[in-house]
């Protein structure tokens, strides 16, 4: 929003992937084996294998960190795929559920092009509810590390038609609202077709995605939006 207005809404795909049945989709989805289109364990958290319990492991352990030991229901995991064996995550959401089913965690694990990566932690949060987190972490280098962040999830479905989902995160500084995302999308089950779709739709997801943050990133350039130096990251992996 400032001190340069710029705009853009770009088609893409992600799965949302429930991490404590995974297995189940294995005759469908390649998981934590080559495919065209593929989920692997090692592209989230400390890159831990399968053979180390694989990103859900990795992920209980900051639950537990923080106190949260009543996620003990399904953690369905939101995030990009990989993609003719590239991958890049920009941000991946974590939905973490009681065992009645009631949702009572949710993680945004953030990577930058830097190659680092940080979580913000959201306790107890609420589906229509935004949350507030402290920027900790350095993402673009078009915005100081500093404010807060909003977090807004929704889930919706009307009759006669497929559920929709939208993560949103804003960012605002001293000055007030400065960054406004969005990610939504309509869910579908996931089946040979719907990722064939996926494929055709987006043969080159993971590298579409890098390109359009550098062209997004030479436009603010090429206006003389202000650039921030990289700081150090966070020593904590987790924020809350």
């Amino acid at each position: 929003l400032r001190p340069r207005r710029n705009a853009f809404t770009y088609p893409t795909c992600f799965l949302l992937l429930p991490m404590r049945s995974l297995a189940q989709t294995a005759d469908v989805l390649a998981v934590n084996r080559a495919g065209v289109l593929s989920f692997h364990d090692q592209d989230h958290g400390d890159g831990r294998g399968p053979g180390q319990g694989g990103a859900l492991a990795w992920m209980e352990a900051p639950l537990r960190a923080e106190g949260i030991h009543d996620a003990l229901g399904e953690i369905w995991l939101q995030c990009y795929p990989r993609m003719l064996g590239h991958s890049f995550k920009p941000v991946s959401f974590w939905y973490c559920h009681r065992a009645d089913g009631a949702l009572r965690a949710i993680v945004a694990e953030v990577n930058n092009t830097f190659g680092e990566r940080h979580c913000y932690l959201l306790d107890a949060p609420q589906f229509g509810v935004a949350q507030q987190a402290d920027k900790v972490f350095h993402v673009s280098p078009f915005c100081d590390v500093g404010g807060v962040y909003r977090f807004r999830f929704m889930r919706a479905q009307h009759p006669g038609e497929a559920e929709r989902i939208v993560a949103r995160v804003d960012h605002d500084d001293a000055q007030g609202p400065l960054l406004q995302t969005s990610l939504s999308g309509e869910l579908q089950a996931i089946t040979p077709a719907s990722l064939r779709r996926a494929v055709w739709g987006h043969p080159a997801l993971t590298l579409v995605v890098l390109a359009r943050i550098h062209w997004q990133a030479l436009r603010l350039a090429l206006r003389r939006v202000r650039f921030h130096p990289k700081p150090s990251p966070p020593s904590e992996e987790t924020s809350r």
